[in-house]
């Protein structure tokens, strides 16, 4: 009796991720996350990480990386926006832009600012992820891929803080513009879901600049130290895995300013 020839079909879940500030702190945790077979990662940061590269191939991921002042957006977003053209509409299943990256400005009172405070923390902050969501929208629009945009926001977007007004004038204006596109890509047979997404109180950098600034010049240095102090920071490690499966939930988008506590 003749043996049945059965053909196995592996259907590939091609994925897409471009993640900025991969290079450090959570967002290279959030990339060491996505490294897995199938995956294609752009890391978009002011310098490369080389152990990056080297656990992508271990991995089995495709990965790379832009060395890129996000304070220079719109030469980033139109580069973006050209290489995004160029891949394959059918390539891939799912297509995510992370806008990860940010910056804590001189911590001060806004009297004491100067134009370069003003100009980085906003071009950084709200400017870079706004240019590079209308690209990453405009260039992914026809493709039948699942497409999703991330924005990390803050609890300072939420919350006024003294001494933050830059920081917190980015996250609250990422929060709204986040809004209004969800909005609009609700309106389009395939649009976009998008969340902005507060990830918590996270041990990194920024919380080293805060827990350092000067006393007199900011009020509530005493309370950053003392959530050091007693233990109730989050790993990097750990925001990045609770924030990477906030963006793998079916409901994602379904609130677009949201908490991962929550």
């Amino acid at each position: 009796m003749p043996v049945p020839f059965v053909i196995n079909i592996v259907v590939m879940n091609h994925q897409l991720f471009i993640l900025t500030g991969a290079s450090r702190g959570m967002g290279l945790a959030m990339a060491r996350q996505l490294l897995q077979p199938g995956h294609t990662l752009l890391c978009i940061s002011r310098k490369t990480n080389d152990t990056l590269a080297a656990q992508a191939k271990l991995a089995g991921a495709t990965m790379l990386q832009w060395p890129q002042d996000l304070a220079h957006s719109v030469d980033l977003s139109a580069r973006l926006e050209q290489w995004l053209r160029e891949q394959s509409a059918e390539g891939f299943t799912g297509a995510v832009l992370i806008n990860n990256a940010g910056m804590i400005p001189r911590i001060g009172p806004l009297s004491d600012a100067d134009a370069d405070d003003l100009h980085l923390g906003l071009a950084v902050g709200l400017e870079a992820p706004m240019q590079l969501t209308a690209a990453f929208l405009r260039a992914t629009e026809n493709w039948t891929a699942k497409r999703k945009v991330l924005n990390i926001s803050s609890g300072l977007g939420r919350k006024a803080m003294a001494s933050q007004s830059i920081y917190c004038a980015a996250k609250a204006g990422m929060d709204h513009f986040t809004r209004c596109v969800a909005l609009e890509e609700a309106l389009k047979p395939n649009g976009a879901t998008v969340c902005s997404l507060a990830p918590g109180v996270i041990d990194t950098d920024m919380q080293t600049q805060l827990r350092g600034a000067d006393a007199a010049a900011f009020p509530d240095q005493g309370n950053f130290i003392n959530l050091k102090d007693r233990g109730l920071l989050t790993s990097p490690e750990e925001a990045a895995a609770r924030i990477l499966a906030f963006l793998a939930r079916p409901d994602f988008g379904s609130q677009p300013v949201a908490d991962v506590r929550d």
